[in-house]
């Protein structure tokens, strides 16, 4: 029988066997080559994070506790994200594929897959399958569109996993005179300089405050180190020259899900900037303050996500169409995939594996599960 990577519990994979269902009259059977998991949103449904127990309700508009019901359903839980695979067999009305059709899409890792024909297409010439699965980090960053990046721009990406790897490349695409890129893991910083970024940054190193070393590396040579002093205007007010402005970035991006990191992210940027959320996080915010300099700065943050729709610029602008930008990009090598998928193992070791990049996420970008 054929095996799949579950959760049964919270930090409780293993691979279970499971049974094929008939294949329906426009339904296509995959037999897989290659899968990857979605590392932040689905880490935290993994680990079962306060977050997940809430649910979004399209009628309210908010999350919402999940019932008694919702919460006997969250377990055992398939894991995974993208997959890429064969078509082995079509079903009698089946238009689009044939028998040895390489195809692609949002499916768990398991050995095969019977779904409606609707749900994949075909691989494009010449991606390779580490590629294909780094589409959904691609338009996941692509959201970050709203933030509004321009040429010339100072942009600072916190959070180097696949979708911050991604987004130092998309600010780079935009136009953007300096990428820095901060991460405590080694290994990531090392790829985002490979990808492009400018600088890459330890928050952990000097006194730990990241925030201030990017104002620091940001502050133009002929600034004057002092403001100018506060002036008393009509009424008793004190008007402040706001002439520190150009410190920091113009736009930063959080990718990494850690609110000590949105709290740097903040702390980074500049007078009347912005900072783009990509992150879902699994729990509460705490180490973020909001009564410095998102405060007085008049920052603008924005939450970016690719699938609740419809996006800011519709109707111009799609998740189709943000799908299409981002393949033609990896297909045509404007974004590349080198290093993001680390590491890659063998199927039979895809449990252990998937408890590692969670207790080890130091070792690991995006995790690769490679079939026979």
């Amino acid at each position: 029988m054929p095996r799949e990577l579950v959760a049964i519990a919270p930090r409780t994979p293993v691979l279970r066997e499971y049974t094929e269902p008939p294949l329906g009259p426009s339904q296509v059977r995959i037999r897989t080559q290659f899968a990857s998991p979605k590392h932040g949103t689905q880490l935290a449904h993994y680990r079962d994070e306060p977050a997940t127990h809430w649910v979004y309700d399209r009628t309210w508009g908010c999350t919402l506790p999940r019932t008694p019901e919702e919460a006997a359903r969250a377990f055992p839980r398939r894991l995974g994200n993208m997959a890429v695979g064969v078509v082995t067999e079509v079903g009698p009305v089946v238009t689009r594929f044939k028998p040895g059709d390489r195809v692609f899409g949002h499916l768990p890792i398991r050995e095969t897959h019977t779904v409606p024909e609707s749900w994949v297409d075909p691989l494009p010439d010449g991606l390779s399958p580490e590629a294909a699965v780094c589409l959904d980090p691609a338009v996941m960053a692509l959201a970050m569109r709203d933030a509004g990046i321009r040429l010339g721009d100072r942009v600072a990406v916190f959070g180097l996993g696949a979708i911050g790897l991604m987004a130092v490349q998309l600010a780079r695409l935009a136009g953007a005179d300096l990428v820095i890129g901060v991460d405590p893991i080694p290994l990531r910083r090392e790829v985002a300089q490979w990808l492009g970024a400018d600088v890459v940054l330890d928050p952990r190193e000097g006194d730990g405050d990241v925030g201030l070393a990017i104002r620091k590396l940001t502050m133009p040579a002929e600034m004057p180190q002092e403001p100018p002093p506060r002036r008393h205007v009509l009424g008793g007010y004190w008007e402040t020259p706001q002439q520190v402005g150009e410190r920091g970035v113009d736009v930063a991006v959080e990718a990494s899900g850690n609110p000590r990191a949105l709290h740097d992210a903040i702390r980074a940027t500049r007078f009347g900037g912005t900072v783009c959320v990509l992150s879902f996080y699994g729990r509460d915010a705490a180490g973020v303050w909001l009564g410095n300099e998102f405060h007085r700065n008049r920052l603008q943050i924005i939450s970016c996500r690719a699938e609740s729709l419809p996006l800011r610029d519709a109707p111009g602008w799609t998740l189709q169409r943000l799908v299409e930008v981002a393949l033609r990009w990896l297909v045509s090598g404007r974004l590349r995939t080198d290093g993001i998928v680390t590491p890659i193992v063998p199927f039979e070791e895809a449990a252990e594996a998937f408890r590692y990049i969670d207790e080890h996420p130091e070792q690991c970008i995006k995790l690769g599960v490679k079939f026979t």
